[in-house]
């Protein structure tokens, strides 16, 4: 072993296990936040808040399908029974009614978050018809229910504010439970207590309604054939990680046993196939700890992305080998290879280099991980495999098939015109595509269905959940100016459900009024003393026993004489948590959102707001396409200024022009027909089709740079050949494998490169001048 030989070994080993103590203490996480920006404009922060950590993010609807009505509403009973003492919830509601804890606080507070309480309700006049009122529902079938509340709340004050959350989101009652408008589903909705970007606490949400409905299903009789369907942000988290496992896990399989066997047989070598992935393992332990140290995190996209890093860093032990003889040996290749080997990686790593200037976090951990990777990956092909490799190894056996290859490439600059026929055939596919080439919606980087997008519409609709799109958001500097603006927002919305262009709303102030209203309401109750006095009045002449009211005129007196309500007033209730996702702090100042629900006047609503300093409607759906289309400039622009700097470092290497469009000319061919290929059919596409752009540029560099280097004559030729012919192959595999998965960043990236790379070694081929061959 070489004296430099013995001072890499011990540092790749060190190396080697400080990366995995590492990796050992590193959180892994799939928040698909992670690619949402990291400094988002003020209105995006709120877009990000909510995808993130608001209320719609937290909620899970549950259906039960496929029995009679009488049949699903037992179940959902006994569903809703088993989940509110469970701890993973803060609601649980399924029709059945509120929780006692919440019961309490709206009785024992009527006269402060009711919003009809005005002087004119309390005086005899205002109690008098709040009476006749009482006698016709006595009259009614809701005469059970009502004969208790009567007398302490004569003015309907606690029903008024139940009729008001109830009635404004639309519900179907059936059997007692909540269910869809034709009566076959029966619907329930759970708020969790955890954000839904925690995945570990909504799986066990998940699993803890499964065991509820497998109980359920046990008793009662007829529920066997009982589905359950449960959908909203966790749901999707849960399964988005489920699915991501299973891809990463399955293709990455795929991708290294088929690189595997292909080097296999061309070593046929189980050392040397176990020395070329030597730099692979090595890189890819590199690249997850260097994201680890930066991030604090990993994200499951990036252990993904270690396919890609197989497909590229197991090039430079295919460079070595394979273009190794008896007579130079691997000290004598890397010697003669070594210059284009380390002009290749920085090639590469100046267009994965684009990536750290993302906005999204995750695709700034896959530029760490790939860079620092891949330069591990190389200097364990320059400093350790050359003393691990046997004394006696004087390259592979020569492959039947390379004198053949080498005829090809000497011949291919005859396919010069059909490559241009090819790129002018894609410009005119592009050209065409022009105006409807990139995709526009957010939800382009959603890997959930349709399928499960339409269901997750329809029990929102049943439930008359928040809508995920509509939301007005009002920002002040303090909680109680924050709450007032609310109230003055409310204000402005109610007046619209009549008209039509909502349905409903929700916000904070209806749970916690600002204290300037709790104030004005208490102003609004009378004296005892007159208070008395005008309900004798409104009494007189109505089968009422005065007596009756003594609770009243006892519960007015203390809440005008109470302390305004505070946050604190709804500890251990499930409104508190519905208000912490109403009302927020952020950064020294609190939002206020209130969402809306069916809306069908976006501008009608948007004109009612507009005269509110502070207030602005959000749609959701809107601002995640400029979101979107923010992200698109920003990669073009990136991918534009990687690729700039790739020609930058050409230059400086070659300080010629020739030589640099030698290598540049098959790169933006090869870049052209791919997005023609990609166009083909209509498709539109991503941004993670853009970034697979760029690492194409990155990848196939390395190939045009060995054409352009020359030699390619007698048993080298055929050497160099056959290494950029295997180690393009592993490329492809490697990146091939992720097209193949179903979280479009995979897809996206995997298809787009696969395509791109195999292009680039053909267009490298054909392009590259006779001189140099």
């Amino acid at each position: 072993m070489s004296r430099g030989g013995r001072v890499a070994l011990p540092i790749w080993l060190v190396g080697l296990a400080l990366s995995i103590g590492i990796i050992l203490r590193v959180p892994f996480t799939t928040d698909m936040s992670a690619f949402l920006p990291r400094s988002p404009e003020p209105t995006q922060q709120v877009l990000v808040d909510q995808l993130r950590d608001g209320v719609a993010s937290r909620l899970i609807l549950v259906g039960f399908e496929g029995a009679p009505t009488a049949t699903l509403a037992a179940v959902s009973r006994l569903v809703a029974d088993a989940l509110k003492p469970l701890p993973d919830f803060s609601l649980i509601d399924n029709g059945t009614g509120v929780s006692q804890a919440d019961q309490d606080y709206i009785w024992n507070h009527r006269y402060l978050l009711s919003e009809d309480v005005t002087p004119e309700r309390f005086t005899a006049a205002g109690l008098r018809q709040a009476l006749d009122q009482d006698l016709q529902l006595l009259s009614s079938g809701m005469a059970p229910l009502l004969k208790g509340s009567i007398g302490p709340d004569p003015t309907g004050e606690t029903l008024a504010f139940v009729r008001r959350m109830a009635g404004e989101a639309q519900r179907q009652i059936r059997d007692g439970v909540w269910t869809a408008r034709d009566g076959t589903r029966a619907v329930l909705l759970a708020q969790t207590r955890a954000p839904g970007f925690d995945i570990d606490a909504q799986e066990q949400a998940l699993g803890a309604i499964r065991a509820a409905f497998a109980a359920a299903q046990a008793s009662v009789d007829g529920a066997t054939a009982v589905r359950l369907i449960a959908t909203g942000p966790g749901v999707f988290g849960v399964e988005t990680r489920g699915q991501m496992k299973h891809d990463v896990t399955l293709y990455s399989t795929i991708a290294s046993l088929t690189i595997v066997l292909l080097l296999l047989a061309v070593y046929r070598s189980p050392r040397m196939l176990v020395l070329t992935l030597v730099p692979v393992v090595t890189g890819a332990l590199a690249g997850i700890a260097a994201v680890g140290l930066w991030f604090g995190f990993v994200h499951g996209i990036t252990i993904g992305f270690g396919v890609t890093l197989i497909g590229e860093a197991v090039d430079y032990a295919i460079y070595l080998f394979a273009q190794s003889d008896a007579a130079s040996g691997p000290a004598g290749t890397l010697r003669r290879i070594w210059p284009t080997l380390r002009l290749g990686v920085l090639v590469s790593i100046c267009g994965f280099a684009a990536m750290l200037f993302s906005s999204f976090v995750g695709f700034v951990q896959l530029g760490v991980f790939t860079i620092v990777g891949l330069a591990v990956a190389l200097a364990v092909t320059r400093f350790v495999l050359p003393t691990l490799v046997p004394r006696n190894f004087g390259g592979l056996r020569d492959a039947g098939f390379a004198p053949a290859l080498l005829r090809l490439v000497r011949t291919a600059p005859r396919l010069r015109p059909a490559l241009f026929a090819l790129a002018a055939a894609a410009l005119v596919l592009i050209g065409l595509h022009s105006g409807s080439l990139w995709q526009d919606e957010l939800s382009s980087m959603s890997p959930v269905s349709a399928a499960d997008q339409q269901i997750d519409r329809d029990l929102r609709h049943d439930v008359g959940a928040p809508d995920v799109r509509a939301i007005v958001v009002a920002e002040a500097a303090d909680r109680e100016a924050v709450l007032r603006l609310g109230e003055l927002a409310s204000a402005a919305l109610h007046p619209l459900i009549a008209a039509g262009a909502l349905s409903g709303f929700d916000a904070p102030d209806r749970y916690l009024p600002s204290d300037q209203t709790q104030l004005r309401r208490q102003a609004a109750l009378p004296d005892r003393a007159t208070l008395a006095a005008n309900l004798a009045s409104a009494l007189d002449g109505l089968p009422f026993r005065p007596e009756v009211f003594q609770p009243f005129l006892d519960a007015a007196a203390a809440a005008k004489a109470s302390e305004t309500l505070t946050r604190r007033s709804l500890d251990g209730t499930a409104l508190s948590l519905k208000l912490d996702s109403l009302l927020i702090e952020r950064q020294g100042k609190w939002v206020a959102l209130l969402p809306l629900r069916d809306v069908s006047d976006a501008g009608r609503i948007g004109t009612a707001l507009a005269g509110l300093s502070g207030v602005r409607l959000l749609d959701l759906k809107a601002e995640s396409d400029r979101l979107l289309h923010r992200y698109r400039q920003e990669a073009l622009t990136l991918a534009l200024a990687g690729s700039g700097v790739i020609a930058l470092l050409l230059l400086a290497s070659f300080r010629a022009v020739g030589p640099t469009l030698t290598v540049l000319a098959p790169l933006a061919l090869a870049v052209i027909v791919t997005l023609g290929l990609l166009t083909i059919g209509g498709r539109q596409l991503s941004i993670f089709n853009l970034f697979g752009l760029l690492l194409v540029v990155a990848v196939g560099s390395n190939y045009c740079l060995f054409f352009q280097r020359g030699g390619l004559r007698g048993p080298e030729g055929e050497r160099t050949v056959t290494s950029l012919l295997l180690a393009n192959l592993c490329t492809v595999v490697g990146f091939g494998a992720l097209s193949l998965s179903r979280i479009p960043v995979l897809t996206g990236i995997g298809g787009t490169v696969a395509v791109g790379t195999a292009l680039s070694l053909i267009a490298a081929a054909i392009l590259t001048p006779s001189a140099t061959r």
